[in-house]
């Protein structure tokens, strides 16, 4: 065995093997600047962001992460910044390095795109692209004609951005209505996809059940193995409430959120148990119901793919009909959907934790923005193990308003939540 000590670092040659260590010497300057201690890890301080940004007013607290807006101060420009706090827990942690994991790698169209990351002592921070076209709920209810071609344009372009994570052996897990929002407000026609803090890369060993409750495919209820499909059974999901206003599957006798409720709720989920409703689904046209049954086929392996949905003719030909399906979709969205029962991003970490969770755990307080500007991300603080106390640098002022100082707390407005009264 040889050692040969260079500039504070050890080479071993063991049987003609080179073994490279460091080896401190504290009477020795370091030569090179980036060289530290192989445990010690690089930290951006606050400094780093609030020299390139301008973090604004808390607009919402979700499971995972605060959401602010922020202004790049080179160029004026307006961003979303979430920002994850690393003592919040593991899970939180886990989150923000999956969805910087999945954000650096995507670049789409249809993709809310990654501008900035940073990662202090304390938080991660994700500077992300900012929608302001309002989400696809609030843009149907605004509508004065809304069609079939309508419905059938949003669901291509969630196709084609699951399609493209998909190529990628991406899986969202987390694909629902409340994650479609516009691009802006002066173009309806460009939807986006965001929040992939749930996202996973596709394995043999994908079993936890996570996601939204009433979105979640069969295989994921029942625990086994799961990939890619789980994500076109959303897509299913997604494109029965579009086209018809209803949940595909519900229960109006039990309450919202309560044991009974998630427990039926899960076996209709189990025994693909949904009908297309007289009189909602009669004036639907039969490629669109055809789509709808492919999409959410029982059997993860015969469901049909991301990619093959996109040449179904619904989606590619004509078949979409033109028929103004306005007023009977609205008036169920507005029922079953207008006291934000499925606004919630509850994350199912295990189906027996999901039915014996404790009463009220899963409760929610909406707030407003001050900003007068639409910002389509949701506003809404969301209970979870975590809590989420704005940190002191939330307290900045308005950057729609420069010379406005404002508290994001004063923001918060409690308001009152039914039970939902349950779908026909």
């Amino acid at each position: 065995m040889r050692l040969v000590f260079f500039f504070g670092f050890s080479v071993c040659i063991v049987l003609g093997s080179v073994f490279v260590y460091y080896q401190p010497d504290h009477d020795a300057a370091m030569p090179f600047g980036c060289i530290s201690g192989r445990n010690e890890k690089t930290y951006n301080c606050f400094s780093d962001i609030t020299d390139k940004y301008e973090i604004g007013q808390l607009l919402c607290a979700k499971e995972f992460c605060e959401i602010c807006l922020a202004r790049e101060i080179q160029t004026d420009r307006l961003f979303i910044c979430k920002k994850f706090l690393k003592k919040d827990g593991r899970k939180v942690r886990r989150a923000a390095k999956n969805e910087i994991l999945i954000l650096k790698m995507v670049n789409h169209p249809n993709i809310l795109q990654l501008i900035d990351t940073f990662e202090t002592k304390k938080e991660f921070y994700i500077i992300q692209e900012l929608a302001t076209g309002g989400d696809v709920f609030d843009w149907i209810l605004e509508q004065g004609y809304y069609s079939e071609k309508d419905a059938s344009n949003v669901i291509r372009q969630v196709l084609e951005a699951v399609s493209y994570l998909h190529s990628l052996h991406i899986v969202h897990r987390n694909l629902k209505l409340e994650n479609l929002v516009y691009y802006n407000q002066k173009n309806h026609s460009k939807v986006v996809l965001r929040d992939f803090y749930l996202s996973c890369f596709e394995s043999a060993e994908i079993t936890e059940p996570c996601g939204t409750p009433e979105y979640l495919a069969p295989e994921v209820v029942s625990r086994h193995r799961y990939g890619r499909p789980v994500d076109c059974w959303a897509v299913g999901v997604v494109m029965y409430i579009l086209l018809s206003g209803n949940p595909p599957f519900y229960d109006e006798n039990e309450e919202e959120n309560s044991e009974n409720h998630n427990r039926k709720i899960f076996r209709k989920i189990l025994a693909g148990e949904y009908e297309f409703d007289s009189p909602y689904w009669d004036v639907i046209s039969a490629p669109a119901k055809d789509l709808v049954s492919r999409l959410m086929e029982i059997d993860q392996e015969q469901r049909i793919t991301a990619q093959d949905a996109l040449s179904h003719t619904w989606i590619s030909g004509n078949a979409a009909s033109e028929r103004n399906l306005k007023e009977g979709v609205c008036a169920q969205i507005e029922k079953n959907f207008a006291k934000a029962k499925w606004r919630k991003a509850i994350r199912v970490t295990t189906f027996m934790q999901r039915l014996r969770a404790p009463e009220g755990a899963s409760g929610r307080l909406p707030v407003t923005p001050r900003s007068s500007m639409s910002v389509s991300h949701e506003v809404m603080v969301e209970a979870s193990s975590s809590s989420h106390t704005p940190s002191p640098h939330s307290s900045c002022r308005d950057i729609t308003d420069p010379n406005r100082r404002s508290d994001p707390c004063d923001s918060l407005e409690p308001q009152i939540e039914h039970p939902k009264q349950g779908a026909p």
